[in-house]
């Protein structure tokens, strides 16, 4: 096993752990679609979930399918997004994304990972939040959260999105992806906060590197 990398037998009790402790953790967008998630996760980067949440309520409410969407001019779009961080360029890509959905997949939102990566504005994570979320397919989005906890507690080893993602499925069994990705979410916002994590409850705690490396430093 390669240093730095934790067991799997280990980072199943993480996850055991976090489950006991999140039994709730779910998707945080608000969609009723594969459609309605696509949109929302785009407009998720760089922005919140509640913002988008508050802003894809009244959006969805008027335009909740692709046909209403490519009624849309950028301009309209624009104003309807202009709370959430990027929204020019998201409109952009959005209304992109979907005139390419309705010319090339017949007005559905494909399935499978290459399909999604290639509409316009949609990466790797956008893609498997979809697969995960709106069609029940093992995958792991790397998200900031994700990110920051898997390799705060050291379950990955990385800097980098991609390898983190690599390094979390081949760590984690494929029947617990989508449940690990909701629950690394969880608990970075509850309780692994970035600047102040809540290290003395964190249940965690005794199998994290982070905790070790601080109880390490108190010693010298």
């Amino acid at each position: 096993m390669r240093k730095g990398r934790m067991s799997k037998a280990k980072a199943i009790k993480i996850l055991d752990i976090l489950e006991e402790t999140y039994p709730q953790a779910k998707c945080g967008l608000e969609f009723n679609t594969p459609f309605q998630l696509l949109v929302a996760t785009m407009l998720s980067a760089q922005s919140t979930d509640n913002t988008v949440n508050r802003v894809t309520r009244d959006l969805f409410a008027r335009y909740p399918d692709l046909d209403s969407f490519l009624s849309l001019t950028r301009e309209q779009l624009e104003r309807e997004i202009r709370e959430i961080g990027l929204y020019r360029s998201k409109a952009r890509n959005i209304l992109e994304m979907c005139r390419q959905l309705k010319t090339r997949f017949s007005g559905q939102v494909p399935s499978s990972f290459e399909d999604l990566t290639s509409l316009p504005g949609v990466g790797r994570k956008t893609a498997n939040v979809v697969l995960s979320n709106a069609f029940n397919i093992p995958a792991f989005a790397v998200d900031t959260h994700v990110q920051r906890v898997s390799n705060r507690i050291g379950l990955a080893c990385s800097d980098r999105p991609d390898r983190t993602e690599m390094q979390l499925t081949s760590i984690i069994p494929r029947d617990r992806w989508i449940k690990a990705h909701h629950l690394l979410i969880w608990h970075g916002r509850r309780t692994c906060a970035a600047r102040k994590p809540k290290c003395e409850i964190c249940r965690i705690s005794p199998y994290c590197e982070f905790f070790k490396k601080n109880i390490e430093l108190r010693k010298e």
